[in-house]
């Protein structure tokens, strides 16, 4: 675990946190501008200091009473906004660096194992074909891979990031999100990851962390965390949850594959790899319709049995959310108020749900 005891105050705003993070997979520091997530992940990272601090990575401890450990000494790597390469070097050049501040950070003789060797690193973020460019020749989104690879190679045992993708446009933004993927799947490095991008959180996070006026509102897994009804953080048309499934049937006609989930489980559009595959898929509240009964001669492809199990309210007073449950998984609804009255939603009635296929991805 990454413990966190934490307060540091400034004028005008203090972060006082409390956490336990897990120190595996991608915890995602999510939350509006201000909310405090980069100071806390600076305070992590050694680059702020909290007056009253307790910080240990996996029991080893990086700050309390007694102890202080200087940001160069913690072995972690950091992925800023931009990526601030050296321009008088190569991207080879620049990945050497990292890898020489590694070793010398770390007394001869030291026995730890390489998690991610250099060259490993470059075939994770495609940029074989840009080692010998300099970073005036590259793109926005190649520079940023350049920095992620020289973050991995100094050989960190936890890799923090902070919001990667924010200086970028949209389609630079499409060009990475694959790369992390890659990353969050086959390293064992544990990632805490900044964003206010819902996209970013539903492609990447495992654990995810809300935050406001640097307090923490909610902690959990992913899919808790998004269906939870009592945030004060609403995500509008971004309201929805991630279900994680399995690709248990594929027809190649259509180019659609079933993702399961138990024994349920919705038609999508094939994105590749073999069948039995882990992928998941995000359901979006708007893209989801409620019916007293099973409809029959519809375009919707996904109609599946279900059950109200919670009301909340929406940041728009026409509209309402409903919690639902699917064989075990948990989605949620975002329909007028008009809508529920004359459907009479309650928690504990039976309902059937219809998502559209060409909504899913």
């Amino acid at each position: 675990m990454i413990e966190a005891r934490l307060r540091l105050v400034w004028p005008g705003f203090s972060l006082e946190v409390d956490e336990r993070l897990p120190a595996a997979g991608v915890t995602v520091l999510f939350g509006h501008s201000g909310s405090g997530k980069t100071t806390l992940l600076r305070c992590i990272a050694g680059l702020e200091q909290a007056a009253d601090g307790f910080l240990t990575f996996k029991g080893e401890v990086w700050q309390d009473a007694r102890t202080w450990v200087p940001p160069h000494r913690r072995p972690l790597g950091y992925v800023f906004q931009e990526a601030s390469l050296f321009p008088h070097l190569t991207v080879l050049g620049n990945l050497r660096y990292g890898r020489d501040r590694s070793r010398r950070r770390h007394r001869e003789g030291d026995s730890r194992n390489e998690r991610v060797s250099l060259d490993q690193a470059i075939e994770l973020l495609g940029i074989g074909h840009l080692l010998d460019r300099k970073p005036g020749r590259l793109s926005g989104g190649e520079r940023q891979r350049v920095g992620i690879a020289r973050a991995l190679a100094v050989n960190p045992r936890v890799l923090l990031m902070d919001e990667p993708l924010a200086a970028l446009d949209l389609p630079r933004k499409q060009e990475i999100l694959p790369y992390l993927e890659r990353l969050h799947e086959q390293l064992a490095i544990p990632v805490v990851y900044v964003s206010h991008s819902s996209d970013e959180v539903a492609r990447l996070a495992d654990h995810l962390v809300v935050m406001d006026a640097g307090s923490v509102l909610a902690s959990g897994a992913l899919s808790d965390v998004l269906s939870r009804l009592d945030l004060p953080i609403r995500l509008g048309e971004e309201t929805g949850v991630v279900i994680e499934g399995r690709i248990v049937e594929r027809d190649a006609r259509w180019h659609l594959v079933r993702v399961s989930w138990g024994g349920e489980g919705v038609w999508v559009r094939d994105p590749g790899g073999a069948d039995g595959r882990t992928v998941r898929v995000r359901i979006l509240a708007r893209d989801v319709s409620l019916a007293r009964e099973r409809t029959q001669g519809s375009s919707i492809l996904n109609i599946l049995p279900a059950r109200v199990i919670g009301m909340g309210d929406d940041e728009h007073p026409a509209l309402t959310l409903a919690k639902l449950t699917v064989d075990g998984a948990v989605l949620l609804a975002r329909l007028t108020r008009r809508s529920c009255a004359e459907l009479g939603l309650m928690p504990g009635r039976p309902i059937w749900i219809q998502i559209k296929a060409v909504a899913l991805l």
